[in-house]
């Protein structure tokens, strides 16, 4: 591939590796392009952020396919991860500290399965107060982040599956298929409050974008490694 075919447009499919944010992994691909075609500039961009403690499919752009992002944005998402039972987080994941914790010893596996079927189809959710989503000009985490109070409205997503694949003591292992929009950290903390305790999200790994999945995907130092060198 030539750097003419990065200008022209391009669908990189890359497996985002732990710690690491969208905004990371798009200048990291954007500059090896750049420094292995001797290209000046390139528009390179990303359909649908993963937070940095979570792994897997990022679908990136470049060139002329950035006008693409908006449709893949928009496209069905696949999930697996981990819900840890009894304790919640202000984060509703492991980006903040545990915050309260709650009893368990009612909670049996028939009751674990019976209660997905709660949350698939239509649903209200609120976003996590830790995220990404504008309000007044600002992002939420900001607010969070000051110990600010704001408001925050829930919306309307779609989840068209949600199993329960694995159970050991606490921890739950999970795949769900979601719409635009689903933040599984809210369907954890939800999922605890509907088994009257309480929940957050420990592991998370997207598997698939629309028909892109991880397992055709690169991790970034895979694809750079690719790429012709001077």
């Amino acid at each position: 591939m030539i750097g003419d075919d990065y200008q022209s447009g391009q669908v990189l499919l890359i497996d985002k590796p732990l710690q690491w944010t969208s905004f990371q992994a798009v200048n990291k691909l954007r500059w090896a392009i750049r420094q292995a075609f001797s290209i000046r500039k390139i528009k390179v961009g990303h359909a649908g952020t993963l937070d940095p403690l979570a792994t897997g499919l990022l679908v990136i752009c470049t060139g002329k396919m950035t006008k693409q992002i908006s449709t893949f944005q928009g496209q069905e998402k696949e999930y697996t991860g981990t819900f840890t039972l009894g304790s919640t987080t202000p984060s509703f994941d492991l980006e903040t500290e545990i915050n309260q914790t709650f009893p368990t010893e009612h909670i049996s596996e028939d009751l674990i399965h019976k209660t997905t079927t709660q949350f698939i189809g239509k649903i209200e959710q609120f976003p996590p107060v830790f995220s990404a989503i504008k309000k007044d000009g600002k992002r939420l985490y900001e607010f969070a982040r000051a110990g600010e109070e704001v408001e925050i409205k829930s919306r309307q997503v779609e989840i068209s599956e949600f199993e329960i694949t694995q159970i050991s003591n606490l921890e739950l292992n999970f795949s769900v298929v979601c719409s635009k929009g689903t933040y599984i950290r809210s369907l954890a903390n939800d999922f605890g409050k509907a088994l009257n305790s309480g929940a957050h999200l420990s592991k998370l790994r997207r598997t698939r974008i629309g028909d892109f999945r991880v397992e055709d995907a690169l991790t970034p130092e895979a694809f750079i490694e690719n790429l012709p060198t001077k």
